[in-house]
């Protein structure tokens, strides 16, 4: 009996398939035949590995760094999600130029963080360093631990010529040292663009991006992916005093080199009529008439300043964060002090500046004040130290101990770390900085 059953219905099934159409087997032989090897090599879970198969059928496009929502199911039900990061690892494959600008003053609060937070987060990258020559000049051995260092051109700062365009287009108001100061900033910043290039055309490669920030800015956290946009130029919002904010820039090299490109380009400004244009307002010129698509977003970094602002702010005044605030700060003026302005306070000041202005983001807590009148407070050291971190702050601290044959040592092996180099001798700038007696 248990075998009479089996076989009827295998003889029923026999007479069932005599009686179909032999094209309507042929067509459906192949799925059922693909169903039925699914289903065997993933016993688990037959349909797990047909999320592919769905995605091409219906014509689905995923975002970058989307995953199926298929993709999980046969994944045990406590395993931990793990994050993609398929763009990250794309970057950490190309090739990024990190330019450093601007004086060393406060190097040894800032120089630590660009390290850990924008070299070491993109360990592929290679440094370039455009600064002028002064007494803290010395403070940029702490860039001894950058992954890779490709470019260092400190140089002795000499007045420049002031050409017939460059009067037109700029303007000396709101300026510290007029126009004078505004051509030194430009040619800092396209001298690294110069450097880049130099670098590019004797190794016979080209750059895919260009990270350009200044060595005044704190970062309190890792400079994300997301901010690296292809065809896009991405800039912090706030800070835009007129135009747009100057204070760091990425992107891919085309539009960084438009970008970087602050001397060269002006008397193209000169001809299509720009005239008394600051720094920001400059460089939205700069963008626009050579349609380069430019967008904002919110950076983790603050400029340390040791200029002295009234406090409170009025409307087109300089509000100072305190380095404690959450952020992110976006560029915004800063110093290591204890907030005498935060929540309501905050909320009551900030509304009342010009938002084309100096203004910067402010809501849900992020920005508190200090009252920047006067010198930095006595015992700022613990306030950055405690934001910073022990690691950070050992270097902080670090930087005062040395003595000049340390500080001549060091530079010396940063010297053999570093492709192209053109400083002053070692000995100068450590005797310069740290004194002679040390």
């Amino acid at each position: 009996m248990l075998l009479k059953r089996p076989l009827g219905i295998a003889m029923q099934f026999a007479r069932w398939i005599a009686d179909l159409d032999w094209r309507f087997i042929l067509l459906v032989l192949p799925p059922l035949s693909l169903l039925l090897f699914l289903s065997i090599s993933s016993p688990a879970n037959p349909f797990s590995n047909l999320a592919p198969l769905r995605s091409i059928l219906l014509n689905r496009t995923l975002p970058r760094g989307a995953v199926p929502a298929a993709a999980n199911l046969s994944a045990a039900p406590s395993a931990p999600a793990v994050a993609p990061r398929p763009w990250k690892d794309e970057l950490d494959r190309s090739r990024i130029a990190v330019c450093l600008v601007g004086g060393a003053r406060r190097f040894e609060l800032t120089g630590p963080s660009i390290v850990e937070r924008i070299l070491k987060v993109y360990p592929n990258s290679d440094l370039f360093l455009h600064s002028p020559f002064d007494e803290n000049a010395f403070k940029f051995l702490l860039l001894k631990s950058a992954p890779r260092i490709a470019g260092v051109r400190i140089f002795r700062p000499e007045p420049m010529a002031e050409s017939a365009p460059e009067l037109r287009v700029l303007t000396a108001s709101n300026s510290p040292n007029g126009i004078q100061g505004l051509l030194q900033y430009f040619n800092l910043v396209e001298g690294c663009l110069t450097m880049i290039k130099s670098h590019q055309a004797r190794h016979n490669f080209t750059y895919d991006w260009i990270v350009r920030t200044r060595v005044d800015g704190f970062w309190n956290a890792p400079l994300d992916p997301d901010n690296f946009i292809p065809g896009h130029y991405v800039i912090p919002p706030g800070s835009t005093y007129g135009g747009l904010n100057d204070r760091l820039g990425i992107g891919d090299l085309p539009t960084s080199t438009i970008a970087l490109s602050r001397l060269s380009l002006i008397p193209q400004l000169d001809q299509a009529g720009f005239r008394q244009l600051n720094s920001e307002t400059a460089f939205r010129a700069q963008l626009n008439t050579q349609n380069v698509t430019h967008l904002t977003k919110r950076l983790p970094f603050c400029i340390v300043s040791d200029r002295q602002y009234a406090f409170p702010p009025s409307r087109y005044g300089v509000p100072v964060a305190t380095i404690l605030s959450k952020g992110p700060l976006s560029g915004a003026k800063c110093r290591p002090c204890t907030p005498v302005c935060r929540g309501a306070c905050v909320g009551r000041v900030m509304p009342v500046l010009d938002k084309g202005w100096s203004w910067t983001q402010w809501e849900n807590g992020t920005l508190e004040l200090c009252d920047a009148h006067g010198e930095w407070e006595t015992g700022w050291e613990k306030i950055f130290d405690r934001v910073a971190g022990k690691a950070l702050a050992k270097q902080r601290k670090g930087v005062w101990r040395l003595k000049v044959k340390d500080c001549v040592s060091e530079f010396e092996k940063m010297k053999r770390r570093t492709v192209s180099w053109e400083a002053p001798a070692a000995d100068e700038m450590c005797k310069v900085g740290l004194g002679y007696a040390r």
